[in-house]
C-alpha cells in the first residue's frame, strides 16, 4: 500500500511561482551569457553571473515545488548540508555548460557535450534535494519515469545552451527562457510523478508542514538574493538590455572629422596638411 502524495498542496501558487523564478533565471542567464559572448570584455564575469543566475533559478524553482509536495499522514524535515550541496551542484554544473560553449564557441560537439553534462548536472541536484528530504516513509521511484526526467533535463540544458549563443535579440532571449522555464519546470514534476512512498508508520518525521516551510523560506533567502542583484546587474547594463552587443556597434552617427582636415561649403571634408 502506498501513501497518498500530493505536488499541489496549494493549489496552483507554487508550480506558477517555480516556473517564474525558472523563467527569471534563465532570462538573466541567456542576457548574461550572450553579453559574454557578443562583446568579448570581462567574458568570465559575465558567464560566471550568467551560471549562478541559471543555477539559482533552476534551484530556487525545485524548492518552491517542493513547498507544495506533502505525502498524507507523513511529516517531512530537510538535511540542511545536503540541501545546500544541491544548491552548489546546480550553480557548478551550469557554469560548466555555460563556460564550454562560452569560451569554445557554439560547435556541435561543444554544444551536445556541455548540453549532456548540464542536463545530468540539473538531474542530479533534483534527485539530490530530494535526498536531503527525510520522511518515515523511504521514497521511491518508477524507473521509467526517472529517465524520462533525465532526458527532459539534458534537452532542457542544451536547447538552453544553444539559445545563449544563438538567440541574441532582447525579445527573442525572452521568449526562450519561457520555453526554458516550461521545461525546467516540467522536468521536476515528471520527476515528482516518478515519487512513490510506501506506507510505513515506523518512526517519525520532527518537521511539521508549516516548519518545512519555513525552513524552505529561509534556505531561500539567498539564492534570491543572487538573482535580485543578478538582475540588478543586468538592468544597469546598457549592452545588455538594448542589445547593443548583439548588433556589434552601436548604430553609426555623423562621421568624425579629424581636426587637420577642412570642410567645405558643400559639407565634404578636405584634407589640409600640417603646413597649410
Amino acid at each position: 500500500m502506498e501513501a497518498t502524495v500530493s505536488n499541489f498542496h496549494y493549489g496552483a501558487v507554487t508550480p506558477v511561482a517555480a516556473f517564474v523564478m525558472a523563467c527569471l533565471g534563465a532570462a538573466l542567464g541567456l542576457r548574461c551569457t550572450t553579453r559574454a559572448i557578443r562583446r568579448g570584455t570581462n567574458q568570465v564575469g559575465w558567464l560566471a553571473l550568467g551560471a549562478v543566475s541559471i543555477g539559482c533559478g533552476i534551484w530556487t524553482m525545485h524548492f518552491i515545488a517542493m513547498a507544495g509536495f506533502t505525502i498524507d499522514g507523513m511529516s517531512m524535515k530537510y538535511d540542511s548540508a545536503t540541501t545546500v550541496l544541491s544548491l552548489v551542484v546546480a550553480i557548478a554544473v551550469v557554469a560548466v555548460g555555460v563556460f564550454l560553449v562560452g569560451l569554445r564557441g557554439p560547435g556541435p560537439a561543444v554544444l551536445t557535450t556541455a548540453g549532456i553534462f548540464t542536463g545530468l548536472g540539473v538531474a542530479a541536484m533534483h534527485y539530490l534535494g530530494m535526498a536531503a528530504m527525510h520522511t518515515p516513509g523511504d521514497l521511491r521511484y518508477s524507473p521509467l519515469t526517472v529517465a524520462l526526467s533525465i532526458l527532459i533535463a539534458v534537452v532542457a540544458a542544451t536547447a538552453a545552451l544553444w539559445a545563449a549563443v544563438s538567440v541574441h535579440g532582447l525579445g527573442a532571449s525572452l521568449g526562450a527562457s519561457l520555453i526554458m522555464g516550461v521545461a525546467v519546470t516540467g522536468m521536476h514534476y515528471t520527476g515528482m510523478a516518478a515519487v512513490e512512498v510506501p506506507v510505513d508508520h515506523h518512526g517519525a518525521g520532527t518537521q511539521s508542514s508549516a516548519g518545512m516551510l519555513s525552513f524552505l523560506l529561509v534556505m531561500l533567502a539567498g539564492p534570491l538574493a543572487a538573482l535580485v542583484m543578478s538582475a540588478v546587474v543586468v538592468m544597469f547594463d546598457g549592452d545588455v538590455m538594448l542589445g547593443a552587443d548583439e548588433r556589434g556597434a552601436r548604430a553609426p552617427g555623423p562621421a568624425s572629422v579629424p581636426a587637420h582636415a577642412a570642410v567645405g561649403r558643400d559639407g565634404s571634408a578636405a584634407y589640409r596638411g600640417p603646413g597649410a
